[in-house]
């Protein structure tokens, strides 16, 4: 199927295969030619994967891309496994995002099968945040700023064991805003930490808009230096620099080396690209997700030039190119958007209440916010990636007479702020806590965007009510109720997902603490679950059962730790079997407090409760694999409660 490509047709996906990385590494040039030219291969790969994928980091990626080549290829030394007395380096990317550059590094260099090109983001596959189970990746990610803590145990590890080697840490500049980073500066200087060598890809740009517009980092070459680190800078897509560079710094022996790289956010493709830090771009259109059809085209053709012009440069052949077809993705009917629907909310709520205040950590694209920020800038502040430091201004807003809404991914927002937010608590000012992405889905980004343990830690808080809306219809509501009804603070929690559901939110249905409403009516089971996905799944197996002639209750309740046990009790009846479905870990969901509040008022009785959820590390992949792989889509529930109905009539 390899062949050379004149014009890239819309629709299908190219990329290089093995055996033209090969070549490049077999050409009669210099290290730095050779690293340049498969940098651009490693380009074409990765925008295949991510289109391939359907979502992925593209700037970054390519952001980094030289600097990552040039480290692998030349840099870190990985003599053979036998070999115990050879330095052996470490490289690793704290930065996370840029995942896919660097499985196409690695896959280049053969390294990582090279099969795993067309696996990103599925199940079995390469995941879309690095983990160590992938070969050659020796440090999970998750919330930012950790990267440099993590090597400093490395390097305390290998000189406790007499092992000896360089430890190399890609950061990205938007990484800096996390205090972690600047924590992991000071006592590196102490110990001398030599071996460790630290890149920062400085392309000027975050998740959403420039580094500068939220917390500039100022003279950070003076910065480093006061903490006392040997720095250096240079342009970090000029390998030629670069390479000088890095040499200088590995001469200095008596304290850790930091490289400040000034890179291009999107290097590679020009209209990808961004060049200018003066501009006024509010939003960054290439951080994350998939091309369009017509922008992957584009983007693929020229980088397909430019690579065959640095080919004909050293005389040789065009690059040969394999392809496939491009997924198409289909949408079903009545699809929720719960992200547009709490954007449109917010802005009507603050229509009427003057004192509300959003405040975003670096994701407003994703958290629906930008409507917000256009009508009312001076009520919205970005906060950046610093988590901990805007649930903390939230809670000095409160103490002044503000309504705070505070907006991040729920994996991201329960867990780095959770003191902040129990502190917080302690004052009883109300705060409203919004967190987007969470459950299991989507399966892509992997376990570090994966939020199953926010009900878990933030449900003991104080005066905290957790909802989880399943319907737009509900949303407006569950807004509604916490900024006009709920005296004390609420975490509302919600999937992003557009996501199809079999049912309507009743027409008649009103709001109540710790009450929901049925979905399915059924006298041999009630299920009691939240959230468009679970009970999406729920209701099918319920519908799936029924033709079986086994009739199951679904029960939509969306507050996570609170519930009339009362109004329970009398939806519960004689039904002798009841099943809990969490899109979170068993353990601390919303099963689990059900069966302890009606335990507390001995409602059981001789009713068998069983609890459904995530039991183990969440899976990377589609949603549709990881729904199956953790027992969760609509058969699997169905065989289980049919499981269930059969050991409780033995």
């Amino acid at each position: 199927m390899g062949d050379q490509v004149g014009e890239a047709v819309s629709g299908t996906l190219y990329y290089v295969p093995y055996h033209e990385f090969e070549r490049i590494r077999a050409l009669p040039s210099s290290t730095i030619e050779k690293s340049i030219i498969f940098a651009a291969f490693g380009r074409i790969n990765t925008l295949y994967m991510i289109a391939r994928a359907g979502s992925g980091h593209i700037g970054s990626s390519f952001s980094s891309m030289d600097i990552m080549s040039w480290l692998l290829i030349n840099e870190v030394r990985t003599p053979a496994e036998s070999d115990t007395t050879s330095p052996r380096d470490i490289f690793f990317s704290s930065k996370g995002h840029d995942a896919p550059g660097l499985y196409n590094v690695f896959i280049g260099l053969g390294r990582l099968e090279f099969d795993l090109i067309h696996t990103l983001r599925k199940l079995g596959g390469l995941p879309g945040h690095p983990d160590i189970f992938t070969p050659n990746i020796v440090t999970n990610t998750g919330s930012l700023g950790m990267g440099i803590s993590k090597a400093k145990g490395m390097i305390f590890a290998n000189r406790l064991l007499k092992r000896t080697g360089n430890v190399f840490v890609l950061t990205g500049d938007g990484e800096l805003q996390e205090g972690q980073f600047w924590e992991s500066l000071v006592s590196a200087v102490n110990h001398k930490l030599h071996e460790l060598v630290v890149v920062i890809d400085h392309n000027k740009l975050q998740s959403d808009t420039l580094v500068a517009k939220v917390s500039d980092l100022g003279n950070l070459e003076a910065k480093l230096s006061a903490f006392g680190w040997h720095v250096s800078r240079c342009d970090g897509n000029d390998l030629t620099a670069f390479s000088r560079t890095l040499a200088g710094a590995k001469s200095v022996t008596d304290k850790p080396k930091v490289i400040i790289a000034d890179t291009i956010k999107g290097k590679g493709v020009s209209f990808m690209e961004h060049t200018s830090i003066d501009s006024d771009v509010e939003n960054y259109k290439f951080h994350s997700g998939a091309p369009t059809a017509e922008a992957y085209v584009d983007a693929a053709q020229e980088l397909i030039n430019n690579a065959n012009a640095m080919l004909k440069v050293f005389s040789a052949a065009p690059l040969e190119l394999e392809f496939v077809i491009r997924p198409t993705v289909v949408l079903g009917g009545n699809p929720q958007r719960l992200i547009q629907a709490y954007s449109a909310a917010l802005i009507d709520q603050a229509r009427k209440n003057p004192n509300i205040v959003a405040l975003d950590a670096d994701l407003i694209l994703d958290t629906g916010l930008i409507p917000f920020q256009d009508l009312y800038p001076e009520q919205f502040l970005e906060c950046g990636i610093a988590e901990q430091d805007m649930v903390s201004q939230a809670g000095g807003l409160a103490l002044n007479g503000c309504l705070p809404i505070v907006h991040s991914f729920s994996c991201f927002s329960s867990s780095r702020p959770n003191e902040q937010i129990y502190n917080n608590a302690t004052e009883k000012t109300k705060i409203i806590y919004v967190g987007s992405l969470a459950g299991i889905l989507p399966g892509g980004p992997g376990h570090s965007h994966q939020a199953v343990r926010d009900i878990s830690a933030l449900s003991a808080v104080p005066g905290l009510t957790l909802i989880q809306p399943a319907t737009e219809e509900e949303m407006v509501s569950t807004l509604d109720w916490a900024i006009n009804q709920n005296i004390h603070s609420t975490y509302i929690r919600f999937s992003s997902l557009p996501w199809e559901i079999p049912f309507q939110t009743p027409t008649d249905y009103k709001l109540e603490k710790g009450r929901g409403y049925t979905l399915t009516e059924g006298e041999d089971v009630v299920l009691v679950s939240y959230g468009a996905v679970m009970l999406s799944q729920a209701y099918k197996a319920a519908e799936a059962l029924k033709r079986q002639g086994v009739g199951m209750k679904v029960v939509n309740l969306p507050w996570l730790n609170v519930v009339d046990v009362n109004w329970l009790n009398t939806l519960i009846g004689s039904t002798k079997l009841i099943v809990t479905i969490d899109d979170h870990y068993v353990t601390g969901g919303q099963g689990e407090q059900l069966i302890a509040a009606m335990t507390k008022v001995n409602f059981l009785g001789d009713c068998d409760v069983r609890s459904l959820g995530i039991d183990r590390i969440p899976y990377c992949g589609t949603n549709s694999e990881l729904l199956e792989a953790h027992k969760l889509d609509s058969e699997n529930i169905m065989s289980q409660v049919k499981l269930m109905l059969y050991e409780n009539n033995k």
